[in-house]
C-alpha cells in the first residue's frame, strides 16, 4: 500500500509502485493525456509531486531518446491505473522500473479525478507521497512541515554546473521522421528515421535554468549553434564569447527569487537579441520592474489555448507553470502579445524597441502539440535581420 497526504488533511491511498520510499513537494496535476517521461524529466518540475489526469499511464513505457534531462526530477508520481504491459519498440524498460531505479516513489490506484478536483478548488499544495507503512497523521505532518514553492531557488539545484556546447556531433538534434521508405538499416542496426539537420548560421547563448533538451533539439533545428552556460554566469563572460543572441530558459521554483537572473537579463538586453521560455518569460518581465504572482493550480498540461494579439491566431500549447506575470505591474516598455485564454493571463511579452521577446509556453512541445514551433524561426529570422543591418 502507498499513501498521498495533503496538508490540508486530505489522504489518499492506493498501491505503491517506482521506489518504496517516502517523499514530499508541492503537489498539482497535468492534463496530458501522452509525454509521461517528458514530464518526469522535465526540470521544471523540480521539487513537485505530479498527479496524472489521464486514467492509464505507463502503456508505452520509457525510452534514453525521449528524456528532457539525464533523470526524473519530480519528487513523487501519482496516476490511477499502471499499464501492467509495455508495448512499444523504443521502449527499453517499465515506467515502474524506471522510477523505482531512480529513487522516485509512485502511488496508483487512486481516485484522480478526485484528488484533481480538490486542487483545482484548493490550490496546489504541499504533499506527503510514500510507499511505507505510515499513518495518515504521521504523513499529513511530513506535508506540512514540507518547505513551500514560494521563495524557493531549484534553479541552483538544476543549472549546468559548467559551459558545453549542446551536440557538437550533431547527433542528438535530429528530428524523428517515420515516414514510409525512409532509408534501410545496416544489418543489426536501427533504420535512418532522422531528418539531416541544416547548417548552424547562428551562434547564440543559452542561459540554463533547468533547460528541456528538446528546446535545444528545436533550436539547432532551427539553424542555431547553442552554448549552455550556467545561470550564474556573469554577462561579461557571455559577451566575450560574442554571441549573436541569447535564450533564456525554462525552469522550477519561484521567478521572483532569482535576483542574479533579472539582472543578468536586464544588462543583456541591452546589448544583444533576447528571446525566452516559460521562466524565461517571467525573468524578463521582472528585469523591466513587473511582477508575479502564484497561480491557484498553475498551467500545466499539453492542451493551452493562447491568443496572439497581434494576429488575432489561437494555438493550443503545452504549458508547465506555477508562476504568471501580473499584468498590470508591466512598465510601458513591454508589449503584452499573447494571452492565456483559459484565465486571461500573460502569455508573451515583447520590448517595444529592443529585439527582446518571450512566451510562457512550450513552443518546442514534446510530444506535442506543434502549433507554436514557429518562434524559434521567428528568433533565427530577428537574428538574420539584424546582422545584416549591422
Amino acid at each position: 500500500m502507498g499513501i498521498l497526504a495533503l496538508e490540508d488533511g486530505r489522504v489518499f491511498r492506493g498501491e505503491s509502485f517506482g521506489a518504496p520510499v517516502t517523499s514530499h513537494g508541492e503537489v498539482c496535476f497535468n492534463t496530458s493525456m501522452t509525454g509521461y517521461q517528458e514530464i518526469l524529466t522535465d526540470p521544471s518540475y523540480r521539487g513537485q509531486i505530479i498527479a496524472m489526469t489521464h486514467p492509464h499511464i505507463g502503456n508505452y513505457g520509457v525510452n534514453p531518446l525521449d528524456v528532457e534531462n539525464a533523470s526524473p526530477q519530480v519528487r513523487g508520481f501519482v496516476i490511477e491505473e499502471l499499464s501492467p504491459v509495455v508495448s512499444n519498440w523504443r521502449a527499453t524498460a517499465s515506467l515502474d522500473s524506471y522510477l523505482a531505479d531512480a529513487g522516485i516513489p509512485g502511488l496508483q490506484g487512486i481516485d484522480t479525478r478526485a484528488l484533481t478536483k480538490h486542487l483545482r478548488e484548493r490550490g496546489a499544495m504541499r504533499a506527503c507521497i510514500s510507499g511505507l507503512e505510515l499513518s495518515d497523521e504521521e504523513a499529513v505532518q511530513i506535508a506540512k512541515d514540507a518547505p513551500g514553492i514560494l521563495g524557493s531557488d531549484f534553479v541552483r539545484e538544476v543549472t549546468a554546473t559548467e559551459s558545453y556546447d549542446w551536440d557538437p556531433a550533431e547527433d542528438l538534434s535530429r528530428e524523428w521522421t517515420l515516414v514510409q521508405g525512409t532509408q534501410p538499416a545496416a544489418e543489426g542496426m536501427m533504420p535512418d528515421v532522422f531528418l539531416p539537420l541544416p547548417p548552424a548560421e547562428h551562434f547564440i547563448v543559452a542561459y540554463d535554468y533547468g533547460v528541456k533538451k528538446n528546446i535545444l533539439r528545436n533550436l539547432r533545428q532551427h539553424g542555431f549553434q547553442v552554448r549552455v552556460v550556467p545561470a550564474l554566469t556573469p554577462v561579461e563572460d557571455v559577451l566575450a564569447m560574442k554571441p549573436d543572441g541569447v535564450f533564456l530558459t525554462n525552469g522550477p521554483g519561484d521567478p521572483a527569487a532569482l535576483d542574479y537572473a533579472h539582472k543578468t537579463a536586464k544588462s543583456l538586453a541591452n546589448e544583444l537579441p533576447v528571446f525566452g521560455i516559460c521562466l524565461g518569460c517571467q525573468i524578463l518581465g521582472i528585469a523591466y520592474g513587473g511582477t508575479t504572482f502564484k497561480l491557484k493550480f498553475g498551467h500545466r498540461g499539453a492542451n493551452q489555448p493562447v491568443k496572439n494579439l497581434l494576429t488575432g491566431a489561437v494555438a493550443i500549447t503545452s504549458q508547465n507553470h506555477g508562476f504568471a506575470l501580473e499584468a498590470a505591474s508591466l512598465p510601458d516598455c513591454l508589449e503584452v502579445t499573447h494571452l492565456n485564454l483559459n484565465d486571461g493571463t500573460v502569455a508573451g511579452i515583447r520590448h517595444r524597441e529592443l529585439p527582446v521577446s518571450a512566451v510562457q509556453f512550450h513552443p518546442e512541445a514534446s510530444p506535442g502539440p506543434h502549433d507554436a514551433q514557429d518562434f524559434f524561426g521567428e528568433f533565427a529570422n530577428l537574428i538574420a535581420s539584424r546582422k545584416k543591418s549591422v
